[in-house]
């Protein structure tokens, strides 16, 4: 008890400061030989000030910071953590996690604010955002609507009741910053030491805003009774929880948006196409293995199901427990061991406690559920377990198999007799967070996933092409949707923009093209535009304003331009040739190349032979081709400077050769093109991307 009484409280980090809890608080042991750690509890915390304290102090902060400042923020942060990342390892031991584990937990979180980092590239340099296309809403083009993205006035409230303690933060907060709501995460208590760690790490580095992330180690207590309806709460943990949250009275009140990841019996098939000795054999097997023995089991993406032809029955089942053998147990910190233990004692007793359900209907046929041996440890103070395969023969007439998860390194086997029957079989577990199957038939891989697609949140193909660079079945991707239909929670945490758009209130605005191009800062077609008689080539990215037009001359196209653009790019396509008979054919004479309409128009708008702030063309976008034009039409553009997009220096490297330009302060700038022939009707219209050089560094 002495000991209990003086070892390290855990910090909630709250209102600004590291707060040191009341009471003894719960003990939190070492996973691998049941040292107490630290002691957390969330006694006396006012959950009601926290709240508010993330919506007054850092929710208007993170607003006013634009997408591109919020993404570097993210950059920044990453890079930090990255650089912590040893310390996080020898704590993460301590949660029964190997090396490999950690890596997934620790730098797979780091990667995560790498990739939606990223997503600033997709998004626009300012605190909101345009969604879709607009939208003409009358015939003199005087009436329009669109959709703005704007971050809600909220907090995101993050429970999880899970073992990722770094991951499990890090990929969530990642998409609510970069959206521009603040955070309050609720690790799982058993290792919310090591979350600890990492978000002191976080806030000693000073990147993110005053109040951006707060964290609470222990019980949830009455949280839920104090959130509004600007905020919004994920959960990750059992069904079973989640429903009780999802259903809070407050939540349905209050109408606060809630997404959940719940546990899932999800599967892995393998193809009726393969058979001993095939490379996807072999995927199979190492596939099943790996979901089975990573975390041991202890990931809510890792495979409870394996459907297998009943022909081949017999000899997956030899070849799994042979791959099986082959698994060192024990403490993670021994080099030769690849599974470690479970989070906690408790874990492991509710493990063999949802065995022994399974065993009523299936029979155990690898593992053992009271003996293990383990490397440097001891089966007596360790949350070790072996890992155990299960047999169920009958799987269409018992439920159990796709009902009850064993959330350790658990698994059933059950046979099947076709591509459908797989299929019916995937679904019985009434949605799952992922699915594969392992096939090189294509076909058979397209019967499934569309058959299957219904009921799994992610579904990966596995063959000899992609298993090289495969991340496998049980890693969730930043910029693909994470989560899953019916028991799986209904919810999606990421999949890139999708995600971020949960902490985003999405809303309809309706007015003239010049008033929408006002406020969103993103011209619209018919807007007025705005010409000084300087050409916009002319100005540095801060000199152009959104709106700056010029409209050119016009150029007549004549039969002998069609022609010697055919001879140049050698496109003699029926339509551009003048002998054509245009008989029972959608033109009336030769037409004009929709890529020698482009061509004339860049030579209409470019700003010739100066030197000038653009440094080069981009690329082009949403190229169209509206009308025919036809030899002895006019041409004329109408050019405007549509949306600016501020690029960060990069850093520049001694070691490695820099490009010509590549550190010159600049921007994207793009700019909207619609080609309009003599009637003035548009013959084309396309977004052609150009960097424009800044007279300011950034």
């Amino acid at each position: 008890m002495y000991e209990i009484l003086f070892m390290q409280k855990l910090g909630n980090f709250i209102l600004g400061k590291w707060t040191e809890h009341e009471g003894d608080g719960q003990v939190l042991y070492n996973a691998v030989n049941q040292t107490p750690i630290a002691t957390a509890s969330t006694q006396g915390l006012s959950f009601e000030d926290i709240l508010d304290y993330a919506r007054k102090k850092s929710n208007p902060a993170l607003r006013k910071m634009t997408f591109q400042e919020r993404g570097r923020m993210l950059k920044a942060l990453a890079l930090h953590l990255l650089e912590k990342k040893e310390k996080f390892y020898t704590i993460s031991y301590q949660t029964g996690a190997t090396r490999i584990d950690s890596w997934i937990d620790i730098e797979g979180g780091i990667g995560n604010l790498f990739s939606n980092a990223s997503l600033r590239r997709k998004l626009p340099d300012e605190s909101f955002a345009l969604d879709g296309e607009g939208i003409p809403l009358g015939k003199q083009n005087s009436f329009m609507g669109h959709h703005i993205l704007v971050p809600k006035e909220g907090v995101a409230v993050h429970i999880n009741a899970y073992n990722f303690p770094v991951w499990g933060m890090l990929e969530k907060i990642a998409v609510n910053l970069l959206a521009g709501v603040p955070a309050i995460v609720k690790p799982a208590t058993v290792t919310s030491y090591l979350t600890e760690a990492v978000v002191r790490e976080i806030i000693a580095s000073n990147i993110l805003p005053e109040g951006s992330l707060q964290l609470i180690c222990g019980s949830a207590g009455d949280l839920l009774n104090h959130v509004q309806s600007q905020d919004v709460v994920t959960f990750t943990g059992s069904a079973h929880i989640g429903l009780l949250l999802k259903s809070h009275p407050t939540i349905l009140s209050e109408a606060v948006p809630f997404n959940m990841e719940a546990d899932s019996l999800n599967c892995m098939v393998l193809g009726e196409d393969v058979k001993p000795g095939d490379v996807e054999w072999d995927i199979f097997i190492k596939e099943v293995k790996k979901e089975m023995t990573v975390k041991a089991g202890q990931k809510c993406t890792a495979v409870r199901r394996v459907f297998v032809p009943e022909n081949k029955l017999e000899e997956v089942c030899k070849a799994l427990s042979s791959e099986l053998d082959k698994t060192a147990i024990g403490n993670p910190l021994n080099e030769k061991v690849r599974m470690g233990s479970l989070a906690s004692m408790e874990q492991r007793d509710e493990v063999k406690k949802q065995v022994q359900q399974l065993l009523a209907s299936s029979q155990l046929i690898y593992g053992s559920l009271d003996s293990v041996s383990v490397i440097d440890a001891n089966i007596t103070t360790g949350a070790f377990i072996s890992p155990i395969v299960l047999l169920n023969e009958t799987p269409f007439a018992t439920e159990a198999p796709h009902n009850i998860e064993a959330f350790g390194p658990v698994s059933t086997i059950m046979p099947y007799k076709g591509i459908d029957d797989a299929i019916a079989l995937s679904k019985l577990g009434k949605g799952s967070l992922c699915s594969s199957i392992i096939t090189n038939h294509q076909q058979t891989a397209r019967k499934y996933v569309l058959g299957a697609a219904s009921h799994h949140g992610r579904i990966l193909v596995l063959n000899r092409e992609c298993a090289k660079e495969s991340t496998g079945h049980g890693s969730p991707l930043p910029l693909l949707v994470h989560g899953g239909p019916g028991r799986a929670g209904g919810g999606e945490e990421m999949g890139g923009l999708r995600g971020i758009k949960h902490y985003l209130q999405r809303t309809a605005i309706q007015g003239s093209p010049s008033m929408i191009t006002a406020i969103s800062n993103v011209y619209q077609p018919n807007a007025k535009g705005n010409n000084d008689n300087i050409h916009p080539f002319k100005k540095y990215f801060e000199e152009l304003s959104i709106g700056d037009q010029i409209i050119t001359e016009k150029r007549l196209i004549t039969s002998s331009d069609i022609d010697q653009f055919a001879n140049i790019s050698g496109d003699h396509f029926y339509a551009h040739l003048i002998n054509t008979d245009f008989s029972n054919t959608m033109f009336e004479e030769q037409v004009a190349h929709g890529y020698f309409i482009m061509s004339a128009a860049a030579g209409l708008f470019v700003d010739s032979y100066e030197k000038n702030p653009v440094l080069l063309n981009y690329g082009i976008d949403e190229l169209r081709f509206t009308k025919p034009l036809y030899a002895g039409s006019s041409l004329y553009i109408r050019f405007t400077c549509k949306e600016k997009i501020a690029q960060e220096m990069k850093e520049i490297n001694p070691d490695i050769p820099m490009t010509k330009g590549s550190d010159i302060p600049k921007g994207i700038v793009k700019w909207l093109v619609e080609m309009l022939d003599e009637k003035d009707e548009l013959v084309g219209i396309a977004t052609i991307l150009t960097m424009v050089e800044m007279k300011n560094k950034i």
